[in-house]
């Protein structure tokens, strides 16, 4: 038995091209994986890639924004596997709308997408932690791992609700790190990773032009990330195994960048 196996990872976003690949590598170590998305297709593609490898799970449909149907995930989870070892909040990403362009300043985004956009990244990640979390409360020990982002250090053009957003998921990490160790149990860490530009279904419409070329703003990303490309979603698995394991037993309260060195760089 590794120390992987018996283990449960509860994943939001579990059906992302992130997440999903984050699960597999998860799962290919024998642990069982609750994936939960507001599209339970992907939940459940993603679920036949766990099972590929080796392992067992569940795909849930349950929206982050509600608190109703998050409790009824986790109910589900503590059925079947009795416990929750991983919290991972992947549910997250852009909206179009909330985007600054040519055409559209930052004086004419619209509310409705803004509010998304901060909301599904921030909130999200908030009321997970609240359900998931009492879960890991009670046991004493657990790790959650949130996503934030290179928007979490310096806010990128164009994307004003994202970037705040995930600025506020790395505070809250921090701030949630030192109230789960001090006030229920220093086995129970919060931490982060931080990824760099990775192609999904979010961002593609800025990275990639229609015949999946770099457009500028995606040349100027790869020109400014030392290791001179785009991330691969496996690039994330060794980060987010180390930061889960025991191995990063006296870890708490970062924010990991997996970035190619994206936020070392200057530009000079």
């Amino acid at each position: 038995m590794t120390k992987w196996q018996g283990k449960v990872a509860v994943i939001t976003g579990g059906g992302g091209v992130l997440c999903s690949q984050i699960a597999e590598c998860l799962a290919a170590e024998g642990t069982k994986v609750a994936l939960i998305d507001v599209a339970e297709e992907k939940a459940q593609e993603a679920l036949r890639r766990v099972r590929a490898v080796g392992s067992d799970g569940l795909a849930i449909r349950a929206s982050v924004l509600s608190k109703d149907e998050l409790q009824a995930a986790a109910d589900q989870v503590l059925a079947k596997f009795g416990r929750v070892d991983f919290l991972i909040n992947g549910a997250g990403g852009n909206h179009p709308r909330a985007t600054t362009t040519e055409d559209v300043s930052f004086f004419d985004l619209p509310e409705d997408a803004v509010r998304f956009v901060f909301d599904l990244n921030f909130w999200g990640t908030f009321l997970t932690c609240q359900i998931l979390g009492k879960i890991m409360a009670a046991q004493k020990e657990g790790v959650i791992l949130n996503i934030a982002s290179m928007s979490s250090f310096r806010p990128l053009t164009k994307v004003p609700a994202y970037s705040a957003a995930k600025a506020a998921v790395a505070n809250f990490t921090q701030w949630l790190a030192v109230y789960m160790a001090q006030e229920y149990s220093p086995r129970i860490r919060v931490v982060a990773i931080a990824p760099g530009f990775f192609i999904t279904e979010q961002n593609r419409y800025l990275l990639l032009d229609e015949k999946g070329h770099p457009t500028e703003r995606g040349q100027r990303i790869i020109a400014h990330t030392p290791l001179g490309r785009f991330g691969e979603p496996r690039d994330l698995c060794g980060a987010v195994k180390w930061l889960l394991s025991d191995e990063a037993i006296f870890v708490t309260g970062i924010v990991l960048p997996v970035d190619g060195g994206f936020a070392a760089f200057s530009g000079v």
